[in-house]
Protein backbone atom coordinates (compact mmCIF):
# COMPACT_ATOMS: atom_id res chain seq x y z
CA UNK A 1 0.00 0.00 0.00
CA UNK A 2 1.47 3.43 -1.02
CA UNK A 3 1.48 6.48 1.20
CA UNK A 4 -1.37 8.13 1.62
CA UNK A 5 0.39 11.13 1.29
CA UNK A 6 1.81 10.43 -2.28
CA UNK A 7 -2.02 9.84 -3.28
CA UNK A 8 -3.49 12.81 -1.55
CA UNK A 9 -0.71 14.38 -3.73
CA UNK A 10 -1.59 13.18 -6.79
CA UNK A 11 -5.29 13.91 -6.01
CA UNK A 12 -4.41 17.32 -5.27
CA UNK A 13 -2.61 17.72 -8.43
CA UNK A 14 -5.38 16.08 -11.05
CA UNK A 15 -7.81 18.67 -9.03
CA UNK A 16 -5.36 21.37 -10.02
CA UNK A 17 -4.96 20.13 -13.88
CA UNK A 18 -8.35 20.40 -14.23
CA UNK A 19 -8.80 23.87 -12.57
CA UNK A 20 -6.65 25.17 -14.53
CA UNK A 21 -6.13 23.46 -17.94
CA UNK A 22 -8.84 26.03 -20.01
CA UNK A 23 -6.08 28.77 -18.61
CA UNK A 24 -3.18 26.90 -19.85
CA UNK A 25 -4.28 26.16 -23.22
CA UNK A 26 -5.32 29.31 -23.82
CA UNK A 27 -1.75 30.97 -22.80
CA UNK A 28 0.13 27.97 -24.78
CA UNK A 29 -2.38 29.53 -28.28
CA UNK A 30 -0.95 32.89 -27.87
CA UNK A 31 2.85 31.35 -27.60
CA UNK A 32 2.52 29.44 -30.24
CA UNK A 33 0.61 32.04 -32.54
CA UNK A 34 3.69 33.48 -34.73
CA UNK A 35 0.98 35.86 -35.69
CA UNK A 36 1.12 37.68 -32.54
CA UNK A 37 3.22 40.60 -31.36
CA UNK A 38 6.55 39.47 -29.64
CA UNK A 39 5.62 41.15 -26.76
CA UNK A 40 2.12 39.84 -25.96
CA UNK A 41 3.49 36.37 -26.81
CA UNK A 42 6.21 37.39 -23.83
CA UNK A 43 3.50 38.40 -21.57
CA UNK A 44 1.90 35.33 -22.05
CA UNK A 45 4.67 32.84 -21.28
CA UNK A 46 5.46 35.01 -18.04
CA UNK A 47 1.34 34.01 -17.61
CA UNK A 48 2.05 30.77 -18.16
CA UNK A 49 5.10 30.33 -15.75
CA UNK A 50 3.67 31.94 -12.87
CA UNK A 51 0.65 29.25 -12.99
CA UNK A 52 1.23 26.27 -10.49
CA UNK A 53 4.02 23.66 -11.77
CA UNK A 54 1.28 21.20 -10.33
CA UNK A 55 -1.03 22.33 -12.94
CA UNK A 56 0.61 20.96 -15.29
CA UNK A 57 -0.69 17.55 -16.86
CA UNK A 58 2.76 16.13 -16.82
CA UNK A 59 3.23 15.91 -12.93
CA UNK A 60 -0.10 13.82 -12.41
CA UNK A 61 1.50 9.93 -12.21
CA UNK A 62 -0.88 7.29 -12.61
CA UNK A 63 -1.34 5.28 -9.39
CA UNK A 64 -3.62 1.88 -8.97
CA UNK A 65 -7.28 3.27 -7.66
CA UNK A 66 -7.04 -0.01 -5.13
CA UNK A 67 -3.20 0.05 -3.23
CA UNK A 68 -1.93 3.43 -5.00
CA UNK A 69 1.25 1.35 -6.36
CA UNK A 70 2.55 3.69 -8.73
CA UNK A 71 4.19 1.50 -10.83
CA UNK A 72 2.95 -1.62 -13.20
CA UNK A 73 -0.28 0.02 -13.56
CA UNK A 74 -2.69 -1.01 -16.56
CA UNK A 75 -4.24 2.30 -17.97
CA UNK A 76 -7.51 0.39 -19.18
CA UNK A 77 -8.38 -1.14 -15.57
CA UNK A 78 -6.80 1.44 -13.27
CA UNK A 79 -4.93 -0.30 -11.18
CA UNK A 80 -1.52 -2.57 -10.72
CA UNK A 81 -0.86 -5.57 -11.76
CA UNK A 82 -0.78 -7.16 -8.30
CA UNK A 83 -4.24 -5.49 -7.38
CA UNK A 84 -5.32 -7.00 -10.78
CA UNK A 85 -4.24 -10.37 -9.96
CA UNK A 86 -5.42 -10.57 -6.21
CA UNK A 87 -8.81 -9.37 -7.73
CA UNK A 88 -8.93 -11.58 -10.27
CA UNK A 89 -8.22 -14.49 -8.02
CA UNK A 90 -10.87 -13.91 -6.22
CA UNK A 91 -13.20 -13.46 -9.55
CA UNK A 92 -14.04 -10.50 -8.74
CA UNK A 93 -13.06 -8.95 -12.22
CA UNK A 94 -15.74 -9.91 -14.83
CA UNK A 95 -13.92 -11.84 -17.66
CA UNK A 96 -10.48 -12.08 -16.36
CA UNK A 97 -9.42 -16.09 -15.54
CA UNK A 98 -6.33 -16.58 -14.02
CA UNK A 99 -3.93 -18.82 -16.17
CA UNK A 100 -2.79 -22.20 -15.15
CA UNK A 101 -1.27 -24.88 -16.52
Amino acid sequence: MAKTSSVEKNNRRRKMVARDSVKRKALKAVIMDQGKPMDERFRAQLKLAALPRNSAAVRIRNRCEVTGRPRAYYRKLKMSRMALRELGSLGLIPGLVKSSW
